[in-house]
């Protein structure tokens, strides 16, 4: 059963489509049936950007398990990198290294901006 159900968000990155690169701006995702997938219904992600038209247009469709899988992959990848890094703000502030006598090794200021 299909839901007719779609979920959109806004995106910042890039994807490859057909014609090459473009800026993705968007995001669909819906459960539907699959154009090529070899399955009944797939969990379906659409990056797009539509002031570039329909060239600009990349789609995954995915099983059910296969989508947990990417988000939680996608979790465990942010949750394995520095604070920030992917984000489009930046990464967070470099740690403070100070010496503070004839022994001291760096001290770790405190993580601002998260």
């Amino acid at each position: 059963m299909c839901t007719y159900r779609t979920h959109k968000v806004e995106l910042d990155g890039a994807a490859k489509g057909a014609s090459g690169w473009f800026t993705v701006t968007g995001g669909a995702v819906y459960v539907d049936h699959p154009f090529h997938a070899c399955r009944e219904h797939t969990v379906n992600i659409d990056f797009t950007n539509t002031a570039e038209g329909p060239s600009a247009r990349a789609a995954v469709e995915l099983t059910e398990e296969s989508a947990l899988a990417l988000i939680e992959a996608i979790r465990e990848a942010l949750a394995s990198a520095p604070p920030g890094l992917a984000s489009a703000a930046g990464p967070a502030p470099a740690a403070d290294h100070r010496e503070s006598g004839p022994t001291a090794g760096p001290v770790i200021g405190p993580v601002t901006g998260l």
